[in-house]
C-alpha cells in the first residue's frame, strides 16, 4: 500500500505537471480528410482550412501572424492557409526531436523495423486519400498522384530491409584481437521539400530516417503541405514515439534555421538551382552533410532503327506528363538524321490529342501549373525563344477550358518547338512545364556530344534496336540516370537516385545504400579478449603496434 505521504508528494507533481501542460498548451487542428472521406472533386471553401504545425505528436495551430494562401492550380482559389512557423515553434520542433532522438536512437533496430512494417500498411490504406489531397493542392491528374505516393511508398517498403542494410562488419585482425564497424545515426535530420512531389520527397528520405535511428524536422513545400501532414499522422498511428517526426513551415525564415541550428546534423533538399546552392554551401560551411538535388535538361536520342510506336508513346508521356512538372521529365527531344526528324510531326499529333484538365478528371491525360507564375514564365520563355529562332509546331498557349469553372487555371496545352538549339532560352532553361523542345541532329556522335555539352546531368533515354548503339550510349554519356528504351530511367529504391554534373550537390544520393551511409556514420570498436595467459612479464612498449 502506498503511504498517505507518497500518494500526496506524487498528487503534488501530476498537478505541477498538468500546469506545464496547461502552460504550454496550444489549440489543436484535426485534418480535414481520413482514410475513407477525402476529396473527390474540386470545391469552394468557405473558410480556408488552416494547415497545422506537427509537433511532438500534435496537430497544433501555429500562433503565426504570416499566413501563405494554397490556391487550387485548376481553380486558383483559395483552399488552405500554411504559416511562417514562429521562431518559437520552429525551436520547439528541433528541440523536439533533439530529445527524442536520445531515446530513439536506442531502439533495437527489430522495433523500428515493426514501426516501418506498420507505416507501409498505413501509406497503402491511405494511398488515395493522399492522392485527392496532392490533385486538391498541386494539380496532378489522380493516377499521376496516385503514382506520386506508389514511389515514396516503394522507398518505405525497402526500409523495412533495414536489419540487413545495416548489419555490422567485422573481422578478427589478430590473434584474439577482433575489429567491428558499426554505422550508427547522426542525430536530427532536416528536410526541405518541392511542390511537385508532395508526397515521394518527402517519403525518399523519411522512412529512412526512422528505420536508421535519426529524428525529422521536415518543411513541405509551402504550396502543397497537406500530404506531408498526412504523412505526419501516419506515423503517429504506426507507433512513432513523440518528437521523432516533426513538420514544420514557411519559406527563407525557416530555411535558414534548419541551415543554421546546430542540432540539425544533415539536410536533404530537392529543388530549383538556387535554392539548392545556397543551402548546400551554407550548411556544409557549418559541418552539415547536405545532399541537394537540383536542376534538370532531360534528353532523349531517338536513332532511325528504333521502334517508331514505342517511341512516339514512350515522349508523349515523359514530356508531357505532369503537366511537365517533374525532374525527370523529357523536356529535349534530339533526333538523329533527317528520317527521325520527320517523326516529330507524329509526336505533335499524339500530343495534340492529349486531354487538359482537371486531375479529378478520370479523362485528363494532364493538369494546370502550380501557379500563374510558373504559367507565366512557361509562356515567356516560349515566346523568346521563337524570337531567337525556334519553330512552334504545338502551341498550346492559348488552351481553355470548356468548363468556366477552370478558366482562371494555370493551365497550358502540350507545345513543341522545333529548330531549338543551344543558346536558345527553351533549351538552356529548366522550363517545368509541357514544352517539349526538338534539336536534329546528323549523327550520334553528335547527340551524345549535345547531351554531354550540357550542365545538368540527371537523366538521359536513348531509343534504338541496336544493341551495339545502346553499348555505346551507356558508355560515353555523362548523366547519372541512363535509359535505353526507357523514357523516365528513375531506379527503383533498392539503388539510389543517381542524378549528377549540375543536377545534384552532394557526395551521398537519396534512397538506396547511398541514403543509409549518408543518414549514419561508421565507428569501429577494436578489442582484445585473450583466450592465453598474459606473460608474467609484462614489458611497455611505445612502439606502433603491427597487429602480428
Amino acid at each position: 500500500m502506498i503511504s498517505r505521504s507518497i500518494r500526496l508528494r506524487v498528487n503534488k507533481q501530476l498537478l505541477q505537471r498538468s500546469k506545464v501542460e496547461l502552460k504550454n498548451f496550444k489549440s489543436t487542428i484535426s485534418l480535414t480528410s481520413t482514410t475513407t472521406d477525402y476529396p473527390t472533386n474540386h470545391y469552394d471553401a468557405k473558410e480556408p482550412y488552416l494547415t497545422p504545425t506537427f509537433i511532438n505528436n500534435k496537430f497544433i495551430k501555429s500562433d503565426s501572424q504570416t499566413w501563405f494562401d494554397i490556391h487550387d492550380p485548376a481553380t486558383n482559389k483559395v483552399i488552405s492557409k500554411v504559416p511562417q512557423s514562429t521562431s518559437e515553434e520552429l525551436e520547439e520542433a528541433i528541440a523536439s526531436a533533439q530529445s527524442a532522438f536520445e531515446e530513439w536512437k536506442d531502439y533495437s533496430i527489430i522495433k523500428r523495423q515493426s514501426i516501418a512494417f506498420r507505416f507501409v500498411e498505413l501509406l497503402k490504406a491511405n494511398q488515395k486519400r493522399i492522392a485527392a489531397i496532392i490533385v486538391s493542392e498541386q494539380g496532378k491528374t489522380f493516377p499521376d498522384a496516385m503514382g506520386d505516393v506508389l514511389r515514396g511508398l516503394q522507398v518505405a517498403e525497402a526500409a523495412c530491409n533495414i536489419p540487413n542494410d545495416m548489419m555490422a562488419q567485422s573481422l578478427e585482425v589478430a590473434r584474439d584481437m577482433e575489429t567491428k564497424m558499426v554505422r550508427e545515426p547522426l542525430g536530427v535530420v532536416g528536410s526541405i521539400c518541392p511542390f511537385n512531389f508532395p508526397a515521394m520527397v518527402p517519403l525518399w528520405s523519411l522512412p529512412l530516417v526512422l528505420v536508421t535511428g535519426n529524428t525529422a524536422v521536415i518543411k513541405p513545400s509551402e504550396r502543397v503541405p497537406g500530404a506531408a501532414m498526412i504523412l505526419a499522422e501516419l506515423c503517429e498511428q504506426a507507433g512513432v514515439p513523440p518528437g521523432v517526426v516533426n513538420m514544420v513551415h514557411g519559406k527563407h525564415d525557416t530555411v535558414n534555421k534548419i541551415i543554421e541550428d546546430p542540432r540539425i546534423k544533415a539536410i536533404t533538399f530537392v529543388g530549383g538551382d538556387k535554392a539548392g546552392k545556397y543551402i548546400y554551401e551554407k550548411g556544409t560551411k557549418l559541418g552539415k552533410r547536405v545532399q541537394a538535388n537540383l536542376g534538370a535538361k532531360n534528353h532523349l536520342i531517338v536513332l532511325p532503327d528504333a521502334d517508331k510506336n514505342q517511341f512516339i508513346n514512350a515522349v508523349s508521356g515523359a514530356s508531357f506528363g505532369a503537366a511537365g512538372q517533374r525532374c525527370m521529365a523529357i523536356s529535349v527531344l534530339v533526333t538523329v538524321g533527317k528520317e527521325t526528324a520527320a517523326w516529330v510531326e507524329d509526336v505533335a499529333k499524339d500530343a495534340a490529342a492529349l486531354k487538359v484538365g482537371s486531375g479529378f478528371d478520370s479523362t485528363s491525360d494532364l493538369g494546370p501549373l502550380i501557379n500563374p507564375e510558373s504559367l507565366t514564365k512557361a509562356k515567356e520563355i516560349i515566346e523568346d525563344s521563337v524570337k531567337q529562332g525556334a519553330k512552334i509546331i504545338l502551341d498550346g498557349r492559348n488552351f481553355k477550358h470548356d468548363d468556366a469553372k477552370f478558366h482562371k487555371g494555370n493551365f497550358l496545352g502540350p507545345t513543341i518547338l522545333t529548330n531549338v538549339k543551344p543558346g536558345v532560352r527553351a533549351y538552356d532553361e529548366e522550363i517545368f512545364a509541357p514544352v517539349l523542345s526538338v534539336v536534329n541532329v546528323d549523327t550520334f556522335d553528335e547527340a551524345i556530344s549535345l547531351v554531354n555539352a550540357n550542365k545538368y546531368g540527371n537523366g538521359v533515354s536513348l531509343f534504338t534496336t541496336s544493341g551495339p548503339a545502346a553499348q555505346k550510349f551507356a558508355k560515353n554519356i555523362a548523366c547519372g540516370q541512363v535509359g535505353v528504351n526507357v523514357p523516365i530511367p528513375v531506379p527503383l529504391p533498392m539503388f539510389s537516385f543517381t542524378g549528377n554534373k549540375g543536377s545534384f550537390l552532394g557526395d551521398l544520393n537519396f534512397y538506396g545504400k547511398a541514403g543509409i551511409t549518408f543518414l549514419t556514420q561508421p565507428k569501429t570498436i577494436t578489442s582484445l579478449w585473450k583466450t592465453t595467459p598474459f606473460d608474467d612479464v609484462l614489458k611497455p612498449s611505445t612502439s606502433m603496434p603491427t597487429h602480428d
